[in-house]
C-alpha cells in the first residue's frame, strides 16, 4: 500500500527545503517513491536534445519530484496547511477529511 493521502489537482505548500512556503497544484503523483510532482516547485535546469526538425533543442526548466512529506494540503476551507484524514459515511463511501477543522476535501 502506497500511503500516499494526495491526489493530482490538489493544492499544496511546500513545508521544508529551498522551496519553502511556495504553493502550487499536484501535477502527477508517484506513489511507489512517495513523491510529488508540483506546478513551480523544485525546478531543474535540463538540457533538452533537438529530436526533429520541428522539436528544437535548448536549456528547459523541468519541474522535478518533492517527498511527500515535504508539502502540506491546503484546506479549501480557511487556506491554512492541514494533515489529511479519512471518514467512512454511512453508505460505506470513505472520504477525505481535514484533520483541523474537520471539513470535507
Amino acid at each position: 500500500m502506497s500511503g500516499v493521502k494526495l491526489r493530482k489537482g490538489d493544492r499544496v505548500r511546500v513545508i521544508t527545503g529551498k522551496d519553502r512556503g511556495k504553493e502550487g497544484v499536484v501535477m502527477r503523483v508517484l506513489p511507489r517513491e512517495r513523491k510529488v510532482i508540483v506546478d513551480g516547485v523544485n525546478v531543474a535546469k535540463k538540457h533538452q536534445k533537438a529530436r526533429s526538425a520541428t522539436m528544437q533543442g535548448g536549456i528547459i526548466d523541468k519541474d522535478m519530484p518533492i517527498p511527500v512529506a515535504n508539502v502540506a494540503l491546503i484546506s479549501p476551507s480557511d487556506g491554512a496547511p492541514t494533515k489529511v484524514g479519512y471518514k467512512v459515511l454511512a453508505d460505506g463511501s470513505k472520504i477525505r477529511i481535514c484533520r483541523r477543522t474537520g471539513a470535507e476535501i
